[in-house]
């Protein structure tokens, strides 16, 4: 299944990804594709409020992954600055795909081998300045 949503601004690309994630279910697997500034991080912090996260979340880019506790925990993944996947194995980051949070894992593209079939993929392509188109495959309707 894949949806294709035109985001128009940062509030609405924190309520699509609040929206989203009402389907998530402990252990769910969501890879983040998109350049800079693609909207990523804005995403993920609507899910961290659908997911009932009080924190504010950042960019993990320098931390590699962040963990948030809410209704359910969330593993905020960067794999930007990693170099293989051996690197993205030696923070761990893989034994939390096996937890009962739910992984969101931006720049996926480096460990992609590591993904398990059952991950959402999602991209984001700037379109317009103030304009993301976000393409949502696997998972259900949001």
């Amino acid at each position: 299944m894949e949806q294709v949503f035109t985001v128009g601004s940062p509030q609405e690309m924190i309520d699509l990804g609040k929206r989203f994630a009402q389907q998530l279910i402990p252990g769910s697997i969501v890879a983040l594709k998109g350049t800079l500034a693609a909207g990523k991080t804005t995403f993920t912090k609507g899910v961290a409020l659908g997911l009932g996260v009080t924190e504010d979340v950042t960019s993990p880019t320098f931390t590699i992954i962040s963990e948030y506790e809410g209704d359910m925990p969330l593993y905020h993944m960067d794999t930007y600055r990693l170099g293989s996947e051996e690197e993205f194995l030696y923070t761990g980051g893989e034994e939390l795909f096996h937890q009962d949070g739910v992984s969101l894992v931006e720049w996926p593209e480096i460990i992609d081998d590591l993904l398990p079939k059952r991950t959402v993929r999602i991209s984001f392509e700037i379109t317009a300045p103030t304009t993301r188109q976000v393409t949502i495959t696997g998972g259900s309707t949001v």
